[in-house]
């Protein structure tokens, strides 16, 4: 007598990675290049759930958007190696490259403002080049997330972008990471034209003091110690495996 193979619907393989980029660790936490990051961590509270494995190089978890299953990471691998995660998590599952999503600082965008791709070069962006040389593919929608541009040309880029956002920032960045939540909604729902249209420039208009300033009660607000609830979920992470696994310079 024979088993029966267990079978599984379509449906029940993951068809999307949503991939937030940053660098691991508390140093990097509310710096310009970990939006991606914290563009996850207020996906989490959205759509409550967590990102607390460890696989695949990365801080890992699962939720379901508009009905479709979606793996959300962390590379831990940092910035530069990011690609690695990711060709690993694609590997795995058999994800195709155009059901990557990936969201990260753009130092081109005003601080707050969002711009979606369906697909592009990586902008001179270290994360983005390493997952377009592991997935040998540009063909991956993106949501930027703008942390503004350099104070004067003469600033170092790599201090620039791991530096943390002021307080008068907050307000801007909290509207952005919301409204980049929604983006990535309506790309996985197959929407990446109406997201693009939705949330995308122009950008001309001049920098302005947002009305609201948060009050001084930590960096990211009085409702939560790290920023409203995000919630930094490591209650069951073995911080030596993290370290462990996380290699390559940060830039």
């Amino acid at each position: 007598m024979f088993l029966k193979k267990k079978e599984f619907s379509a449906s029940s393989a993951p068809e999307f990675l949503i991939v937030g980029l940053g660098n691991p660790g508390e140093k990097y936490e509310y710096t310009r290049h970990n939006s991606g990051f914290l563009t996850l961590d207020r996906l989490c509270v959205e759509e409550n759930f967590k990102i607390n494995k460890i696989k695949f190089k990365s801080l890992m978890g699962e939720v379901k958007l508009g009905g479709h299953r979606c793996i959300v990471i962390k590379p831990q691998t940092f910035m530069n190696n990011s690609g690695e995660a990711v060709r690993e998590v694609c590997s795995f599952y058999k994800i195709p490259p155009e059901n990557v999503v990936v969201i990260y600082d753009d130092i081109s965008l005003p601080c707050g403002k969002l711009r979606i791709r369906r697909k592009g070069s990586d902008g001179g962006h270290n994360g983005i080049k390493s997952i377009i040389y592991h997935l040998n593919s540009d063909n991956f929608p993106r949501v930027k997330v703008g942390v503004g541009a350099k104070p004067h040309p003469d600033y170092d880029l790599a201090d620039w972008v791991l530096s943390t956002f002021k307080k008068d920032e907050m307000p801007l960045l909290q509207s952005a990471v919301s409204d980049a939540c929604e983006a990535v909604r309506l790309i996985v729902g197959g929407k990446t034209d109406e997201a693009s249209r939705e949330y995308t420039g122009p950008y001309a208009e001049p920098y302005k003091e947002p009305a609201v300033v948060l009050e001084d009660t930590g960096l990211w607000g009085e409702a939560h110690p790290n920023w409203y609830n995000l919630g930094w979920h490591f209650e069951n992470i073995d911080v030596s495996e993290i370290t462990a696994m996380s290699v390559g310079k940060v830039k």
